[in-house]
C-alpha cells in the first residue's frame, strides 16, 4: 500500500505516540506535540522534548545540543561524494586552524583588523597579476561572498558607465533602457543581475555546433548602442566549455570601428579563472585583451578555499565609477566599501591567502592538471562503455593535434598527458545515454541513474540543457581535487553496474523499467515530456 502524498508525517507520529493519562494537563507553552524532538541518547536523564519550530522555553546543555545537531546532520550527503557541486570541500589542517583562529573577525572592520585588510589587498594584487592586469600592484577589486555577488558588482559598474555616457551625450537612460548580452547557458547569477537591476536580459541561443556555449557571431545580432556589456563565461556550468573571449572581443572591435559604440566584456571566471591561468596559460581570455574590463571568480571553487569567498577585479580605476564606492567614517577611521552587503567573515579570505602562498603557481598547476587528467579518464571510460555519449570536450584533441600525434608517435612517441593537445575547459564531464543505448532501451529513463547513484552515496545531477536544447538531459560530474583516480574507478564501476542492471530482464533494477513506463509498442513519434523546473537556469529573464 502506497501512502498518498497529502499524509502528514508529523501527524502520524503524534497519533502513534504514547499519550498521557486522562486529566493530565500539558504545560500551555511546552506540552508535547508533533513539533518536538526527543533528547539524544547521550542525555538519558532528560525527559522533556525539544520543540522543532519554536524556541524552547528552557535550553539544554551544550553536549546534548551538539549531539542532536550532529546526528541530524549525518543524514546529509557526504561532501567528498558530492559530484554535483563546484564548491571545494577540503583544506589542510593548517588552513582549518587559521580559519578557526579568525572565525570571529569581521572583514569590514578595517581599523580593528588592519593586517586582515592587508592580506585582503595582497590577494587582490596577486589575482590581478595572475590575470595580467596592466598595473597589478595598483589593481582595484574586492572580496565577495562568492561569484554571484561579484557578478552583480561587475554588471553594476558597466551599467553605471553606460548611464554616464548616455547622459553626457544628452540621451535617455530609460528609453529603451540598458541591455546585457549573454549565452542562454548562463548560470542563474548572471540572469539575477539583469532582473534585480532593471537591465534587459538578451539570451543568445546555444547549439551543439556552438559547443553548448555562447556563439560570438550570433551574439552580435543582439548588440546595439544600449548594450552595457557582454557576459562571457570561462567555464559553462552545464558542460564546462570555455566561451571564446578573444573571438567575442575581435567582433566587438569591428563593431566599434563601424558604429563608434564601445561594448565592454565582463568575464565570468567563477571556475575557469582559477583553472585556465595554471593549466592553459597560453589561452587568451583575461586582461591581456583590452576589451575585458572586469573578471570575477569563486575562491571556494577551483581557488580551493572553503565556501564563502569570491573576487572581482577591474583592469583599472577607470572602469569602477567612484559614486559606487562608499566612504565610511564610523568604524574608527576612513574606510571604503563597494559590496552588496556590509559585514562578512574574514576567515575565507585568510584561507584563500593561505592557498596562494602555500601552493604557489606550481601547486595550483599540478592540481589543475591532475583534475583534468582524471576528467579525461572518466570521459574516455564512459564513451568506451558504449552506454554513454560525452558532451564536454576536455578529452578531445584540438584541431590538428590528431595528425601531429600520429606522425610523432611513429618518431619519438606522443605525450598524451600534455594538456595543450586537448580542448581547453573545466575538469567537468557532462554525459548522456548514447543514441545506440536509447534505441535499444527506450523504456529506461536517464534520471534513474541519478537516483540509483545516490543510493550508493554518489551525488550526480541529471538535468536538461538550457533553452533551445532543453529536450536533451545530461548527467554531470565535477572533478575536484579530492576526486582521485581511485574514486573515478569506483564511480565507473558503480555506473556500469547500475546501467547494466537496468537492462537485464532478470535483474532487480529492471523492475524500474516496467513500472509506469510506456510500452515499447507505443508510437515512437511521441515527444518526451520533461519535468517542469528541473534545470539550473531561471525560467524567465
Amino acid at each position: 500500500m502506497v501512502l498518498s502524498k497529502h499524509v502528514n508525517p508529523d501527524h502520524l507520529l503524534h497519533e502513534a505516540q504514547d499519550h498521557r493519562t486522562p486529566g493530565h494537563t500539558l504545560h500551555k507553552l511546552t506540552g508535547t506535540a508533533p513539533g518536538h524532538t526527543a533528547h539524544p541518547y547521550g542525555a538519558r536523564y532528560h525527559t522533556e522534548a525539544i520543540p522543532k519550530f519554536r524556541v524552547p522555553t528552557k535550553g539544554t546543555d551544550a553536549e546534548a545540543a551538539y549531539q542532536i545537531i550532529h546526528d541530524e546532520l549525518t543524514l546529509d550527503g557526504a561532501p567528498l561524494l558530492n559530484l554535483a557541486s563546484f564548491v571545494h570541500t577540503w583544506m589542510p589542517q593548517q588552513a582549518d586552524k587559521l580559519m578557526m583562529e579568525s572565525m570571529s573577525k569581521n572583514l569590514i572592520d578595517q581599523d580593528e583588523y588592519p593586517m586582515t585588510q592587508v592580506i585582503h589587498t595582497r590577494c587582490i594584487s596577486m589575482l590581478a597579476d595572475l590575470w595580467n592586469a596592466p598595473h597589478a600592484a595598483h589593481a582595484i577589486g574586492t572580496a565577495t561572498t562568492g561569484s554571484s555577488e561579484a557578478i552583480q558588482l561587475g554588471g553594476l559598474a558597466m551599467k553605471r558607465i553606460w548611464q554616464e555616457k548616455r547622459k553626457a551625450a544628452g540621451k535617455s537612460i530609460h528609453e529603451p533602457g540598458p541591455n546585457i548580452v549573454m549565452g542562454s547557458n548562463a548560470q542563474v547569477a548572471l540572469e539575477k543581475f539583469a532582473r534585480y537591476f532593471d537591465v534587459e536580459c538578451r539570451l543568445v541561443p546555444i547549439s551543439e555546433e556552438s559547443k553548448y556555449r555562447l556563439d560570438p557571431q550570433r551574439a552580435m545580432q543582439y548588440i546595439d548602442e544600449n548594450t552595457i556589456g557582454v557576459f562571457v563565461i570561462l567555464g559553462s556550468t552545464y558542460t564546462g566549455h570555455y566561451e571564446p573571449v578573444k573571438e567575442m572581443s575581435d567582433l566587438l572591435d569591428e563593431y566599434e570601428a563601424k558604429t563608434g559604440h564601445s561594448v565592454p566584456i565582463h568575464v565570468d571566471g567563477a571556475s575557469g579563472a582559477f583553472v585556465a591561468p595554471f593549466a592553459t596559460p597560453k589561452l587568451e581570455w583575461d586582461f591581456k585583451i583590452p576589451r575585458v574590463v572586469s573578471i570575477n571568480t569563486s575562491g571556494h571553487k577551483f581557488g580551493l578555499a572553503y565556501v564563502g569567498v569570491g573576487w572581482v577585479i577591474w583592469r583599472n580605476k577607470a572602469h569602477l565609477p567612484k559614486d559606487l564606492i562608499f566612504e565610511l567614517h564610523y568604524l574608527g577611521s576612513v574606510e571604503y566599501s563597494f559590496s552588496l552587503n556590509f559585514s562578512r567573515p574574514a576567515a575565507p579570505i585568510i584561507a584563500q591567502y593561505f592557498n596562494l602562498i602555500h601552493l604557489g603557481f606550481e601547486g595550483y598547476r599540478s592540481i589543475a592538471l591532475s583534475d583534468l587528467k582524471n576528467a579525461r579518464l572518466l570521459s574516455r571510460a564512459l564513451e568506451k562503455s558504449g552506454y554513454y555519449h560525452v558532451l564536454s570536450d576536455i578529452h578531445r584533441k584540438v584541431e590538428g593535434a590528431s595528425a601531429v600525434s600520429t606522425s610523432m608517435k611513429s618518431v619519438v612517441g606522443f605525450d598524451e598527458t600534455n594538456v595543450e593537445n586537448y580542448e581547453p575547459g573545466l575538469p567537468v564531464v557532462a554525459f548522456r545515454f548514447s543514441d545506440n543505448f536509447k534505441e535499444k532501451h527506450p523504456e529506461i529513463k536517464q534520471k534513474w541513474i541519478q537516483t540509483l547513484l545516490r543510493s550508493k552515496g554518489w551525488i550526480v545531477p541529471n538535468y536538461e540543457l538550457s533553452p533551445d536544447l532543453q529536450t536533451t538531459e545530461i548527467l554531470r560530474v565535477v572533478v575536484r581535487e579530492n576526486m582521485t583516480e581511485t574514486l573515478i574507478d569506483r564511480l565507473i564501476s558503480d555506473l556500469i553496474e547500475i546501467t547494466e542492471g537496468l537492462t537485464k530482464q532478470e535483474g532487480s533494477l529492471h523492475a524500474l523499467a516496467t513500472i509506469g513506463s510506456p510500452s515499447r509498442a507505443q508510437k515512437s513519434d511521441q515527444k518526451p515530456q520533461l519535468e517542469s523546473g528541473s534545470g539550473t537556469r531561471a525560467r524567465t529573464c
